[in-house]
């Protein structure tokens, strides 16, 4: 079976890790399969919201940490040929592109957390929009129970989410946090007991992709712009982009709909 499961609803993509034995940790297969399934997502229309999510009661572990432990007592199966550092290093920049994918893309990134999301795997999670975790799900950055620094973008995401004070004691001691408690401290956007956790996500996800399309994508644009742009810059960006969005059927239906003091439908186009 893949490790990677992809269905589409109503406008929503949804991406299921699929290693459940594992917790979903990350293998090659999924994550080469994962990039090219959230390349595809960016450029189709029909998608209007993509999800990210796991099997089994588990978002994902992060990486594969028995192979790391095979690696370090020089068990490393195939090739004996020794790798460089040099290789080694573009290799995982070159994975990590996945996270830079989910933050930028035009539409809307949802991560549904049913379980665990420890190191990489939550840092995917935190690169994505927006987060639905369930109230008793498991949160932790991992990282330095294992000795690394960390990577797929959680230094870069975190701070922004909870503050840098916060983000160094949670990437230092490597805490495991709740749900309710990732939510309370701005991780994570909206959380829901196991009773309604599935239909309430999925109902997140449906609403998401009910939304403009085209203009989530230039408010993607501009926020992305905010943490780093000068504000003269980002002027320039919104300026730009509240003409872009003039011209969408979306926006031209939904006055019409204001003035007649009616619910706009969006079609995303």
């Amino acid at each position: 079976m893949s490790d990677l499961i992809e269905s589409f609803d109503d406008g929503v993509l949804t991406l299921t890790m699929n290693r459940p034995k594992a917790r979903n940790a990350m293998s090659g297969p999924m994550m080469m399969a994962m990039k090219e399934a959230v390349w595809r997502a960016a450029d189709d229309p029909k998608v209007r919201c993509l999800v990210l999510t796991g099997a089994g009661g588990a978002f994902c572990a992060g990486g594969d940490v028995k192979g790391f432990a095979a690696d370090a007592g020089g068990n490393k199966q195939g090739s004996s040929e020794p790798v460089s550092y040099e290789t080694k290093v573009q290799g995982l920049r070159q994975g990590m592109e996945l996270s830079r994918q989910l933050h930028v893309m035009p539409k809307p990134t949802l991560a549904i957390i049913p379980g665990p999301a420890a190191g990489a795997g939550l840092s995917l999670a935190l690169a994505c929009d927006l987060r639905f975790c369930l109230d008793t799900a498991k949160i932790t950055t991992a990282f330095s129970k294992i000795g690394l620094s960390g990577d797929y973008g959680g230094s870069y995401f975190l701070p922004q989410l909870v503050g840098a004070a916060k983000a160094r004691e949670l990437f230092f001691t490597g805490d495991i946090l709740t749900g309710k408690e990732a939510y309370d401290i701005g991780m994570v956007t909206k959380v829901a007991s196991a009773d309604t956790f599935e239909e309430d996500s999925r109902a997140y996800a449906n609403y998401l992709a009910s939304l403009p399309t085209v203009a989530m994508g230039y408010m993607k644009k501009n926020l992305n712009a905010a943490q780093n742009a000068t504000l003269s810059d980002v002027f320039d960006l919104e300026a730009a982009h509240m003409m872009q969005t003039f011209l969408t059927e979306d926006h031209k239906r939904a006055a019409v709909a204001f003035v007649n003091k009616e619910q706009p439908e969006f079609k995303g186009k």
